[in-house]
């Protein structure tokens, strides 16, 4: 035993610390590097941040985010997740426009953004954000009018501003970065109940040149005419619109209290390239109506809503061309027995009720059989997935 307490952490090989301090946070981390320097310069290397999360870290400032920008983000970044102060009561700026310039410069790899209640009405234009994003989330965010726009808004005249932008930019604005004539290049936009996102923001969107998925979650401003006017269709000078989108996840499943948009109504314009379409609570009933009009549609998932058996199996009559239907926490109403009349099957009601009484258990996997059974002879070439589906029985 005297054997092994001469050993402590000093013997570990560097590799094999570098693992166990990946299960640290971010707060623990930069603790961790205060304990002595051979800490220090392993805290430091760059496989410890790949992924960082800060958005269980309530009490990040912008002064915290300039400390670790400074001395522990570099070249091996690759996902940042920050939580804004859009609901604290410190309130004040968190993402400024020179913040996401050193940003920039120093994490040139960094190709996923999520932000959670941030307010970005700070920054006139997402063109300030690294041009290496390719995933841009925002859940619970703020966004200015003209946020999504390619183009940025004329120069401030304040002198301050002028010479921010000068001094932290330098010689890496020239080659690329904010004054790049290129397009975005964020690839997956993801909108988590975002209120002010209305459709001016999603007409924006058409200018995007590689916007290849786009999920909006709980937008309660998008209308029907919003998304019409956006979709893919020939125009006089060719595909006009958002012709590179081919995935769309449209979904309202709370906000108690306000006005029911049915965005969804507005696939019935067609859309054209579009490939794979989810649609979520209040928005399936909508879309399903007008999903016989995407003749390029291969995947249809449908989540947190219910429906009628005989609503899908009418749609899908229309949608021969399907690789792929799911099924996400989806409530089955049962197809609708004609009523009988009195004095008839007076003997009848009986045994059914105990048949109904011992197969109670089992009555929604049978159920739940033969829609499956229907849907794949409509469409033998689809795969089918139902996880945590259930069937809503009837008060009789």
């Amino acid at each position: 035993m005297d054997e092994f307490k001469a050993y402590n952490l000093d013997y570990f090989p560097e590799n094999i610390l570098i693992d166990v301090l990946s299960y640290l946070s971010v707060r623990e981390l930069v603790r961790a590097g205060r304990v002595c320097k051979r800490w220090k310069r392993l805290v430091k290397d760059q496989r410890l941040w790949r992924l960082v999360d800060l958005t269980a870290w309530k009490g990040v400032t912008s002064r915290i985010l300039w400390v670790l920008l400074r001395q522990y983000l570099g070249c091996g970044l690759r996902c940042l997740r920050l939580r804004g102060l859009l609901l604290s009561a410190r309130g004040g700026t968190f993402l400024s426009k020179s913040w996401l310039r050193a940003l920039s410069t120093k994490c040139p790899r960094l190709s996923r953004l999520y932000l959670l209640h941030a307010d970005l009405r700070s920054l006139p234009s997402c063109k300030f954000l690294p041009p290496s994003l390719k995933v841009l989330e925002l859940c619970g965010c703020e966004l200015p009018r003209g946020f999504f726009n390619q183009t940025l808004p004329a120069p401030s005249s304040c002198p301050q501003e002028s010479a921010e932008a000068t001094s932290s930019v330098g010689a890496q604005q020239k080659g690329k970065g904010l004054g790049t004539p290129f397009g975005i290049s964020i690839e997956r936009l993801v909108l988590n109940h975002v209120p002010s996102f209305t459709d001016q923001h999603l007409q924006s969107l058409t200018s995007w040149e590689r916007l290849s998925r786009l999920e909006l979650r709980d937008a309660f401003r998008i209308t029907a005419n919003g998304l019409r006017s956006c979709a893919a269709k020939d125009g006089i000078c060719g595909v006009e619109g958002l012709f590179r989108l081919k995935s769309l996840e449209i979904g309202i499943t709370g906000g108690q209290g306000y006005h029911l948009q049915m965005a969804s109504l507005g696939l019935g314009a067609g859309w054209l390239g579009l490939e794979e379409l989810s649609l979520g609570g209040k928005e399936v009933g909508p879309g399903l109506l007008c999903t016989s009009r995407l003749k390029d549609l291969k995947r249809l998932c449908l989540k947190a809503c219910t429906v009628s058996e005989l609503q899908i199996v009418r749609s899908c009559r229309m949608l021969r061309g399907l690789h792929r239907l799911e099924f996400l926490d989806v409530i089955f109403q049962p197809r609708q027995c004609p009523p009988v009349e009195e004095g008839e099957g007076e003997g009848e009601e009986e045994q059914e009720r105990e048949e109904a009484a011992d197969g109670e258990n089992s009555s929604d996997e049978n159920k739940l059989d033969s829609l499956r059974r229907s849907l794949a002879a409509l469409l033998p070439c689809c795969t089918l997935i139902f996880t945590n589906c259930t069937v809503q029985r009837n008060s009789d």
